[in-house]
């Protein structure tokens, strides 16, 4: 299949590429990467009027890491971050996971901050992004503007961009000493969306959890941070058997949270199930890398 008719335009700045999609409306897609938004225009389940190709902004490419934050400009490819020292040592949940992104083809050309925009459900980045505690960048004729990753992602394939705004960068907080993480998935092949995945955030401090955050990948409209989990687990002592207990705890809480759809890859049931064995499975790995037995 072939898309609709559109209007095309490249714009080289960011100035520019507001003043199109200001211009246009709602009736306005960026294209970056390009990796679901293609799909989607040849099978005509969207039909924008313009289409604004930002590839030639050459300030969206940069990958910028400081002792506070690490910010990803809207043309940064998944692949460019497994090959950056910097956000494998700053950031290891956020390589982690990127690692299980699709396949090589579609890494080197999908952008993290479109992945973020599109909100699958089953995508790793969104999931990341908000177990992170991070934010988004918008840019519009307004100026800019900075949005939690859970106020942003809005539902399904959906956020909270106006007409007249895109993305122009992500940006992740830097972990706290004694912050040890873990990412997890289950899909039917390596490459496919999973079927479920949890990333966890566990910040110990003699034999303390300090702070806690989990987050379920494949549950309901986007990225289900498991808020009751995290409860159970800060301020909990962990080790030997208190972080047993207090692990099966909040793998209870995840199961009895998720709202999992039922679709013909997997029912709701057994979502629910691996739910709770992503996040049983991430935090014995974030509590063993932290150097719990």
């Amino acid at each position: 299949m072939k898309p609709a008719g559109f209007d095309y335009y490249a714009p080289r700045s960011v100035d520019e590429a507001v003043h199109v999609l200001a211009d246009a409306g709602r009736d306005c897609r960026v294209l970056a990467g390009g990796q679901s938004l293609m799909p989607m225009l040849n099978c005509r389940i969207v039909s924008p009027a313009v289409l604004v190709d930002i590839n030639r902004i050459e300030e969206l490419d940069r990958v910028e890491a400081t002792d506070a934050s690490l910010t990803l400009g809207a043309l940064v490819r998944h692949a460019d971050l497994l090959r950056n020292p910097q956000i494998r040592a700053g950031w290891p949940l956020l390589a982690e996971a990127t690692a299980y992104v699709a396949h090589p083809a579609i890494r080197n050309r999908g952008t993290v901050c479109g992945s973020i925009s599109h909100n699958d459900p089953a995508a790793e980045q969104p999931s990341i992004l908000v177990t992170l505690g991070g934010t988004v960048v918008i840019a519009g004729a307004a100026g800019r503007r900075e949005l939690p990753a859970e106020e942003f992602l809005t539902g399904i394939m959906s956020n909270a961009l106006e007409p007249g705004e895109m993305v122009v960068a992500v940006r992740y907080p830097r972990p706290v000493a004694g912050t040890s993480a873990a990412f997890v998935e289950f899909a039917r092949r390596l490459g496919d969306f999973a079927l479920a995945g949890a990333a966890v955030i566990l910040t110990i401090r003699k034999g303390v959890c300090e702070q806690a955050r989990v987050t379920v990948v494949g549950m309901g409209d986007g990225p289900f941070r498991a808020h009751e989990a995290e409860a159970v687990l800060t301020g909990s002592a962990l080790n030997g058997k208190t972080s047993k207990d207090a692990f099966t705890e909040a793998v209870a809480k995840v199961v009895a949270g998720v709202g999992p759809s039922e679709d013909v890859h997997a029912s709701a049931d057994y979502r629910r199930h691996l739910a709770g064995v992503m996040t049983a499975r991430a935090l014995q790995t974030a509590f063993e890398r932290s150097g719990g037995a």
